[in-house]
């Protein structure tokens, strides 16, 4: 299960003898290796269950890491792994939209939500596989280019150029004030018509802060349709074929998973697969 950047991760892990038995073990140590490298080795105590430890750790970074335990007496050891998810919520549509859509408004259990969110995050990459970034964010961007007189950025809708700065030593650093943005087609031009010299890593933010109906739309189709593969018994899942959710044409890079409805809602705002 992802954990929200700053919320507390518990981590749990069983010692257990040679002989696959639980036992208490002399020492119990828990290394978190975080993205970047860097470690940390939070307090691991032993639970009211004998060979059943546990131990906090607040997340500071998100992304992958990497949960590691150690035993002695006897020797043992886990492997797992953590994801956090980034400040920023990677979502098109909020909780309270992904549950009424899956007719989960009136159910007081939220056991659900974890697994509601899991494929909420999904459908958006799958909207965004289509049409660009929605949810806005920063992207930073690497452009082996030389000399050119328009550079062309690989995820629009852009927002606003934050930066265009040289990767070789003497390079020129271009003044996003000095540039022309055509956050659409995502092509940066200089204002004086003069040329770009390369190689530049460009750093600009891309979204849209408007989320069209039709883009919506075809994200709960999405989610819908997702849920319903994984759960076709429970709440929130419809019994048997529809038109709204059939899918009869496979998708390139993405087969079977889209239904045909909700890549006709895209209209306008396909960019054709894989642009996000």
């Amino acid at each position: 299960m992802p954990y929200d950047l700053g919320t507390t991760a518990r981590l749990t892990a069983q010692c257990r003898d040679p002989g696959g038995t639980p036992a208490t073990a002399t020492t119990a140590v828990v290394t978190v290796t975080l993205p970047d490298g860097t470690t940390a080795t939070p307090a691991a105590e032993e639970t009211g269950t004998p060979g059943s430890y546990q131990a906090d750790y607040i997340t500071t970074v998100a992304g992958r890491h990497t949960v590691r335990w150690a035993f002695t007496g006897p020797v043992h050891a886990y492997t797992d792994v953590l994801d956090v998810r980034p400040e920023q919520s990677p979502a098109i549509l909020s909780m309270q939209d992904a549950r009424d859509h899956l007719n989960l408004k009136g159910h007081r259990d939220t056991g659900d939500d974890d697994e509601v969110r899991f494929w909420n995050n999904a459908t958006t990459t799958a909207v965004e596989y289509f049409t660009g970034p929605v949810v806005v964010r920063t992207v930073t961007e690497d452009h082996a280019v030389r000399v050119v007189e328009a550079l062309t950025l690989r995820h629009p809708p852009a927002l606003e150029v934050l930066a265009v700065d040289p990767l070789l030593d003497g390079g020129t650093v271009y003044d996003p004030e000095r540039l022309n943005l055509d956050g659409p087609a995502g092509i940066v031009t200089r204002k004086d018509g003069g040329l770009i010299h390369g190689p530049v890593r460009c750093r600009y933010r891309a979204g849209r802060p408007v989320v069209t109906e039709n883009i919506s739309g075809a994200a709960r189709i999405i989610l819908q349709h997702l849920w319903r593969t994984q759960r076709p018994s429970r709440s929130g899942g419809l019994p048997g074929a529809t038109d709204d959710f059939s899918v009869t044409e496979p998708i390139p890079g993405l087969g079977y998973a889209i239904p045909n409805r909700a890549v006709q809602l895209f209209g306008p705002d396909n960019q054709g697969p894989g642009f996000a």
